[in-house]
This record gives structure tokens, C-alpha cells and sequence, in this order.
């Protein structure tokens, strides 16, 4: 640690300060549109599977899970980032930044394990139709659900601890738009490579893991389909998965390319810049992608719009 050095217990982000007011007023304009179409859309969701019987099965447990999930994630990033644009200038302190990463990593980990979960349920539902309701019982789908919470919790407590352990002394301008684990390793004023290390084994363990686990399942699966003798049972069959196997691409593929990469390519600026992505647009795709193209919501939609339309 340098001497005549103070300890930070505030800090900016660089954010999008580098563009102009009127720049950062149209990615405030569009940012909150999108932020506000994520939210209705996962309460609706939510609120359609609740309402609904015929959609209380583990896909759409799972799913509405998800929605809820994706909902605290965008919560914990989102608000503050919309204000960054507005005001620029506006400071976190250590324990507001601590609260933040927390959360982002809890809810975002969580995500990562429930599109397993989801994963795994489609193949059980396609390769072993028979044993479903045995093996995807409302036991197991707690359990799932629960144990992903479980290693988002852990894995965040690891990761803050990690950070947050290290002394920040002159720097205390983010390179970012939240507080993200690489961003504030570079402010810390001592040697990060035990928390570099810390950072690839979580990160290798929270998406190498389950990309892994993804791709052997759809492995079996699309093996499963193409033997079905009748085209629009192969169609069905694909139509169930293409939207989860659309999102687990964009969420871990983006998070990927963040977390996995060497450090001697990291590049905060590109970074920022997939963060968008994975931070503003992905959880929008949950709503749009995976269930509101979705027949069965679509029409339990429609029923429940119908019946308030009715009664009122």
C-alpha cells in the first residue's frame, strides 16, 4: 500500500459520463422503457402462472421463479444506473456499493442455476415422459429452486468478502456503471491475485458448470427428438425448448465473455458495453422470449383479460 494514501469510503461511477446530455437523456429514455417492460412482463407472468392451474407444472414454476428472480436482479442494478445518467456526479458509499454487488451476484448466480433447473426439467419431460410426475414432483422442484438460491447466497458472500476485504486508498472512480467484482479489483491499492483466482473459480463454477450441464441435457434431447416418427411431434418437442435454449445462449454466452476472459484481454470499455446487454435487454427476453410467445401462457392471458372484461 502506497504511503500518503487515504482510504475510500465513497465512489463514482464512470458510468456514461463520457457522452454528452443529450446522449445519456436517450439511453435514459430507452433504458427505463425497457426496465419498466421487464418488470409488467415478469408480473405478468407471474401473476398469469399464479392465476392459472393449468400452468402450475414445474416448467412454468420454474419459470415464474425466474421472472421473480430476474425482477430483484434488474432492481439491484437498474434505478441506480437510470439515476447515473441523470446526475453523473452521484456517489456510493462502501457499504451501498457492498449491498449492491451482493444482490447483482445473489440474483444473477440464481439465474444462472435456475436455467439448469429448467434444463434438466426438459429432459426429463422428453426423454422420460413416463417418470416425469414422479421424478419432477413438487419436492424436487422445491429443492431445485431453493438450492440455486442457495448457491447464489454463497457464492456472493464468498465474492463480496473477497473484495471488500482489500483496502481502496486513492482511486475511487468505477470504471462502470455498478459495482461489479473486476471494476473495483482495479481500485484496490494492494496485490488482487488470490481475489483474480477467487474470481475465475466462481466464475468457472457458476457458468462453466451449468453450460455444461445445459448442453449435455440438449445433447440427449435433440438425440430424443429426431427419433419421434411424426413431424409434428418433433415440431412440438423443438417448439418447448427453442426459447429456453434462445435465452441460456444470451445469458451465458454475454456473462461468458465478462467473466471467463483472460485478464490481459479484459477491456472495461467493451465490457461495459456487454453488461448492457446481459444487465438491460436479457431479462427482457425472459418475458418475451420464453413465455409470452408461449401458447399456453398467451391463451391463459387472454382467458384472464377475458374474465376481467366480463366481470367488470
Amino acid at each position: 500500500m502506497p504511503k500518503n494514501s487515504t482510504f475510500v469510503t465513497v465512489f463514482l461511477f464512470e458510468g456514461f459520463s463520457s457522452f454528452g446530455w443529450h446522449h445519456r437523456l436517450a439511453f435514459f429514455i430507452v433504458f427505463l422503457t425497457v426496465y419498466l417492460l421487464t418488470l409488467s412482463g415478469n408480473v405478468i407472468i407471474v401473476t398469469i402462472i399464479r392465476l392459472d392451474r393449468h400452468l402450475h407444472t414445474p416448467m412454468y414454476f420454474f419459470l415464474s421463479m425466474l421472472s421473480i428472480s430476474e425482477t430483484f436482479y434488474t432492481i439491484a442494478i437498474i434505478p441506480r444506473m437510470l439515476s447515473g445518467l441523470l446526475y453523473p456526479d452521484q456517489a456510493i458509499d462502501i457499504q451501498g456499493c457492498a449491498t449492491q454487488l451482493f444482490f447483482y451476484l445473489t440474483f444473477g448466480i440464481n439465474n444462472c442455476f435456475l436455467l439448469t433447473a429448467m434444463g434438466y426439467d426438459r429432459y426429463v419431460a422428453i426423454c422420460n415422459p413416463l417418470r416425469y410426475s414422479v421424478i419432477m414432483g413438487k419436492k424436487t422442484c422445491i429443492h431445485l429452486a431453493c438450492g440455486s438460491l442457495g448457491i447464489g447466497l454463497g457464492m456472493a458472500i464468498v465474492q463480496v468478502t473477497s473484495v471488500f476485504g482489500l483496502p481502496f486508498c486513492d482511486g475511487f472512480v468505477i470504471a462502470h456503471f455498478f459495482c461489479d467484482v473486476r471494476p473495483l479489483l482495479k481500485l484496490a491499492c494492494t496485490d488482487t491475485s488470490i481475489n483474480e483466482i477467487i474470481n475465475f473459480v466462481v466464475s468457472v463454477f457458476v457458468l462453466v458448470l451449468p453450460m455444461g450441464l445445459v448442453f449435455i441435457s440438449y445433447v440427449v434431447i435433440i438425440s430424443t427428438i429426431l427419433k419421434i416418427a411424426s413431424a409434428e411431434g418433433r415440431k412440438k418437442a423443438f417448439a418447448t425448448c427453442a426459447s429456453h435454449l434462445t435465452v441460456v445462449i444470451i445469458h451465458y454466452g454475454c456473462a461468458s465473455i465478462i467473466y471467463l476472459k483472460p485478464k490481459s484481454q479484459s477491456s472495461l470499455g467493451q465490457d461495459r458495453l456487454i453488461s448492457v446487454t446481459y444487465t438491460v435487454i436479457t431479462p427482457l427476453l425472459n418475458p418475451v422470449v420464453y413465455s409470452l410467445r408461449n401458447k399456453e401462457v398467451k391463451e391463459a392471458l387472454q382467458k384472464a383479460l377475458g374474465l376481467r372484461l366480463l366481470s367488470s
